[in-house]
């Protein structure tokens, strides 16, 4: 196995840690930076499978409010209406992802100039929102309506687009629905757990017999950089949110689309 493989794994490994939670699109950061560095995975799996280590490191970082909620589940109706709600957000996304994945892969992964436009589009959408002005209704994503999970998992379904962003679909979608900038984002660390999951397990079920031993090294380098880097997010982002909205990731989006473009006239 090439160095550069090896390195190419590591930096892209640490680009999904670092943009999986924050409304930028990791996919489409991933796709766009393997573009350019000539980066090629066996059907594409490495981009959905290094996912796992997002997954780990949200599961670690609320590794005590999950213990809460699986004490809390057999008697505490609230709890079992939130986690029943989680499930409702999730299922839109697992039914599309299902029925539209080989398009999403063979077609949507292999557009690199459609995801440089969605990013562009959906930093201007986020501009719009953070400054949209209104009266946040929900503060606690225990008490969202059972409505208001369902319709936020629509909203997680256009994240199917790689450079959508799933993390910025729920987001906007939770802050149009009257949720504040903090729960909107802790609301899609929580869809995150059984979407990621389920993108994982899909996947890796789909793509199990054409991966190579040197595909699961390569994979395993990327969801180790990719836990590590999810860790420093997560810690970060609510805080963040909550003091300065979502107006830095909005013109990151922008910026992003912008040059990736711009590379691929250039370059192709």
């Amino acid at each position: 196995m090439a160095d550069q493989t090896i390195v190419q794994a590591l930096v892209l490994g640490i680009l999904e840690g670092l943009t999986e939670f924050i409304p930028v699109s990791s996919t489409g950061h991933i796709l766009l930076a393997g573009h350019f560095l000539g980066f090629e995975s066996t059907g594409k799996a490495f981009e959905v499978l290094i996912q796992l280590g997002a997954i780990l490191a949200i599961l670690s970082v609320y590794a005590a409010r999950l213990w809460r909620i699986l004490i809390d589940f057999p008697k505490d109706e609230d709890t079992r209406r939130f986690v029943f709600g989680v499930l409702l957000a999730f299922l839109p996304a697992a039914v599309i992802g299902v029925l539209a994945y080989k398009i999403i892969k063979t077609v949507l992964f292999e557009t690199p100039m459609l995801i440089c436009i969605m990013l562009i589009l959906g930093g201007f959408v986020l501009l719009w929102v953070d400054r949209w002005a209104r009266s946040p209704r929900y503060h606690d994503i225990t008490k969202f309506p059972l409505s208001m999970y369902f319709k936020i998992g629509l909203f997680q379904c256009l994240s199917m687009i790689p450079g959508t962003s799933r993390s910025g679909s729920t987001i906007v979608g939770g802050l149009l629905l009257g949720a504040d900038k903090r729960a909107a984002a802790e609301f899609s660390f929580f869809l995150a757990m059984p979407t990621m999951a389920g993108a994982f397990a899909y996947d890796l079920y789909k793509n199990h017999e054409i991966l190579s031993a040197a595909d699961v090294k390569i994979i395993g380098i990327g969801f180790v950089a990719a836990f590590f880097a999810a860790v420093l997010v997560v810690r970060w982002l609510l805080g963040y949110v909550s003091r300065r909205g979502y107006s830095l990731f909005g013109w990151w989006r922008i910026i992003v689309g912008t040059l990736g473009m711009i590379g691929l006239l250039v370059f192709g």
